[in-house]
């Protein structure tokens, strides 16, 4: 997730470097959130302030033996509206919050501006890839071959881009991990 501050500081250069990725940020969008989220704290503060200030004068008048009914009477509404402008700034936060995370980060200034990977420079190249005699398989054709991925459960439990991995795929999986921790603990001093 971009730091907010970014979008704040200089909304256009943003825009600008999210259009290289090929992503249209909505700024008008974003400002007119922002616009009402700050309206609605400055509301939800003062309603609070205004709260606390005749809950202290509600407990000075009854130390004082006073009558507090016309000071609760007063303020009767205050909680209940205190309470709907809490739920409004917390769905306009939660929106702000969700239209953040769908921004993706900025490419670094060296990163070639192009539509997909073929646009890509290559910049060094270690070792020879090697030929085979085969035509060679993705991973995810080779794990859904062997019924050791499964895309389709991973995606209604947890959504898209995750796998749930099956039988001696996970039994691997988890001994390769396995054997990393114990590498890194007994021979690294982690």
């Amino acid at each position: 997730m971009l730091d907010p501050q970014l979008l704040k500081q200089d909304a256009e250069l943003l825009v600008e470097k999210l259009r290289v990725r090929g992503y249209v940020l909505d700024v008008d969008n974003y400002r007119m959130l922002e616009e009402k989220r700050r309206a609605l704290q400055g509301e939800t503060e003062s309603l609070q302030a205004q709260r606390n200030k005749t809950s202290r004068e509600i407990g000075a008048a009854k130390s004082r033996g006073e009558d507090v009914q016309p000071i609760m009477d007063s303020i009767a509404t205050l909680g209940d509206n205190l309470k709907n402008m809490q739920a409004e700034l917390a769905e306009v936060q939660a929106e702000l919050t969700r239209l953040f995370s769908e921004i993706p980060n900025i490419a670094h200034s060296s990163v070639p501006e192009g539509n997909d990977e073929d646009d890509n420079i290559e910049v060094r190249r270690w070792g020879t890839p090697r030929q085979f005699d085969f035509p060679v398989k993705d991973h995810v054709d080779l794990g859904e071959a062997l019924e050791a991925m499964d895309y389709e459960a991973a995606s209604r439990l947890a959504g898209s881009r995750f796998v749930v991995l099956k039988g001696s795929l996970a039994r691997l999986h988890r001994a390769l991990a396995q054997f990393m921790i114990d590498l890194h603990t007994q021979h690294h001093g982690y």
